[in-house]
């Protein structure tokens, strides 16, 4: 089997003729989709993990925001410790796509951040699959983006055994070609540098390096290492190194690329002149003239993924290669929180494309750079393969294409949906601080749902003042943040979190016995009947728990959402009467949602990222002076983050040759 499922829990409650449902479904009936609709904490996911091992092929599971997709993958980490469990999100902490908004004539050029330790991640997902066949990857909505050729990035990939003949330069130029850059001094992720008989590589996809060692033109040792310390991990007869990025192209392709871009640049330069559109024509010349020069010196270009469908070798209107295309052509999908998560996919596309016309049409890009897209909802609904929808609300689309609805309502815990009280709104924040320090003072947490950002800051700053240990969380917070944050309320360093719509779907958090919902009859998407009784579902994790809804008048939405609680109580409290079950409040181990924090402390311990233990003590002068020149021009490029981090890098290496 090539999935091994590790759990201290047996299946209970629903789960066991869940997992029978839809393994019958899959395996005997010859479904392609299903829906689970489980209630909040009926353990979803241990289902899904369930079903993963029974059918061993390889699973992309996809979660509508980065939060719930961090929580996934700890999850299933824990499941399957022996399998390669992945994480694929956006790598950006920030991201302004590049726009043109002709009513003011402003064009906006892009602007981005890049997280490099989810770009790592996002790397390590790629060898995966291309490595194995046991992968479960946990992946958010942005996985229908272009991340490269598959079988370019497969094909690049250089096999090191012990024993094989390589000519230096031959052995540098490769390198080279798989997009890593020579650095003797800074060893980090996409480099290699070269010692003697020695080379030292670092992939991005790995938090270990790979040491080489040659004699004359023989290999002779391969072992990984830790790029801080230096020590020696393991030693190995063979190693596969993957291309530094997925976006690798053949020098063939390449020239056929620039040869098109070239062509396609006369015809439309030719098309907007003819319209009269001088300034247009002339703009969309010089900009993309400038693109392939450098292009053909460096390899790259700003936006270069404009230019994706060429190097690509894609015709006009192909879509776009993404982390699907990196699956084998038999996978499993599973969608969770489907409700949210399937229109977020169904609009992606009709969102790129408005603002793609504009740079179009006024000359900032060539009509190709239509084709840096995501995936049209049609073209995603094609590649689904077996699929699993999952939700405690599912939508419309799940319920009309899923050949089976499998409903899971008793939990393994007895756990009942909470008690619901509506209160009004007029004097809510008495009440509300009221209820807090009573839950507080039974050392359990609370969340607090807000209509809008302002607020969930000003309430958090209100009751900062009178002395609760209370943040707000919502779409400007840092992804990595959101993760801590979550992290600090079910460890209790604090014990209220205010947040709009990230807290609805998905997260698992047993601590929480009060969910206020404030603005209840404020009747819209954030207060649909789905959003009530997701919101509600972050207090069925707890015996003791109590969901407020502030509010002067009974929605519809509300009356339905309380109906459909109501009548799952009624179902839960049978069940555990017929079976004599007290609910009992889930205890769930507190760790690391995702190890990024880990990987960061570990960067902070090394005070510096060149590796002591490599760097001979003769060499530090050498290398002050090199960073020196870094420190300068980075300076100089109005750089002033880099450069103050060159610079405690230069003061730490001065203090070592003090000593």
């Amino acid at each position: 089997m090539k999935f091994k499922l590790v759990s201290p829990f047996k299946p209970a409650g629903d789960q066991p003729k869940a997992i029978k449902q839809l393994l019958d479904g899959y395996l005997k009936k010859g479904y392609k989709k299903q829906t689970l609709l489980g209630v909040t904490g009926s353990g979803k996911t241990f289902v899904a993990a369930s079903v993963i091992e029974k059918l061993g092929l390889p699973t992309l599971v996809i979660s509508p925001n980065k939060t719930l997709a961090a929580q996934l993958y700890s999850e299933f980490k824990t499941f399957f410790p022996e399998n390669a469990v992945e994480y694929f999100v956006s790598y950006f902490d920030y991201y302004q796509p590049e726009a043109y908004l002709p009513q003011k004539d402003l064009y906006i050029a892009k602007d981005s951040s890049i997280n490099e330790e989810i770009e790592k991640l996002r790397d390590s997902t790629l060898r995966s699959l291309a490595e194995r066949d046991d992968v479960i990857v946990v992946a958010s909505v942005s996985c229908i983006y272009n991340v490269g050729l598959p079988k370019a990035y497969r094909k690049a990939a250089i096999t090191f055994k012990i024993g094989q003949k390589w000519e230096r330069n031959e052995l540098l130029t490769q390198l080279v070609k798989l997009l890593y850059i020579r650095n003797e001094h800074n060893p980090a992720p996409k480099t290699f540098r070269v010692r003697g008989n020695r080379v030292e590589i670092f992939p991005s996809y790995s938090e270990h390096g790979i040491r080489l060692d040659f004699f004359d033109e023989t290999l002779e040792k391969i072992i990984t290492f830790d790029p801080i310390t230096g020590k020696r991990i393991n030693s190995l007869p063979w190693v596969r190194l993957f291309p530094a990025s997925p976006y690798i192209t053949e020098e063939e392709t390449f020239e056929d690329a620039i040869a098109a871009i070239e062509a396609e640049l006369k015809q439309r330069h030719q098309e907007l002149l003819d319209q009269g559109k001088i300034v247009e024509a002339n703009r969309l010349w010089e900009r993309t003239r400038y693109d392939l020069e450098l292009l053909r010196e460096i390899g790259t270009c700003s936006g270069i993924e404009n230019y994706s469908r060429f190097f690509d070798g894609r015709k006009p209107g192909e879509p776009p290669y993404t982390l699907l295309d990196h699956f084998p052509e038999e996978f499993f999908m599973v969608i969770d929180e489907s409700h949210i998560a399937i229109p977020q996919i169904r609009g992606m596309y009709a969102g790129e494309m408005s603002r793609k016309k504009n740079l179009i049409e006024y000359g900032f890009r060539l009509p190709s750079s239509i084709d840096n897209r995501p995936l049209k909802w049609g073209e995603f609904e094609k590649r689904m393969p077996l699929t699993l929808f999952m939700s405690a609300t599912p939508g419309p689309y799940e319920l009309k294409v899923s050949q089976q609805v499998v409903e899971q309502i008793i939990r393994p815990t007895g756990l009942v949906d909470p008690e619901i009280v509506v209160k009004p709104s007029t004097n809510q924040i008495n009440d509300l601080v009221f209820r807090l320090k009573q839950v507080i003072s039974q050392n359990q947490r609370a969340l607090i749902l807000t209509l809008t950002k302002k607020t969930s800051e000003k309430l958090s700053e209100y009751l900062h003042e009178l002395g609760f240990k209370v943040e707000y969380i919502h779409s400007d917070i840092d992804t990595i943040d959101r993760v801590v944050l979550i992290q600090k309320l079910r460890e209790g360093e604090i014990d209220i979190l205010i947040g709009i719509n990230l807290l609805r779907e998905g997260l698992d958090l047993p601590e929480v016995a009060l969910v206020a919902i404030l603005d209840a009859d404020k009747q819209g998407f954030l207060r649909s009947t789905r959003s009530l009784i997701q919101m509600i579902g972050r207090a069925a994790r707890n015996s003791s728990s109590q969901v407020v809804l502030y509010a002067d008048e009974l929605t519809s939405a509300m009356k339905k959402a309380i109906q459909e609680n109501n009548r799952r109580r009624k179902i839960q409290l049978k069940y555990n009467k017929e079976h004599n079950i007290t609910p009992k409040t889930i205890r769930k181990a507190i760790k690391s949602m995702i190890e990024i924090e880990e990987q960061k402390e570990k960067k902070k311990a090394g005070q510096t990222l060149i590796s002591e233990a490599l760097l001979k003590r003769e060499d530090l002068n050498d290398v002050i002076s090199q960073l020196t020149e870094e420190m300068k021009k980075a300076a100089e490029n109005l750089e002033f983050e880099k450069a103050a981090k060159i610079r405690d890098q230069i003061m730490y290496l001065k203090e070592k040759q003090i000593r």
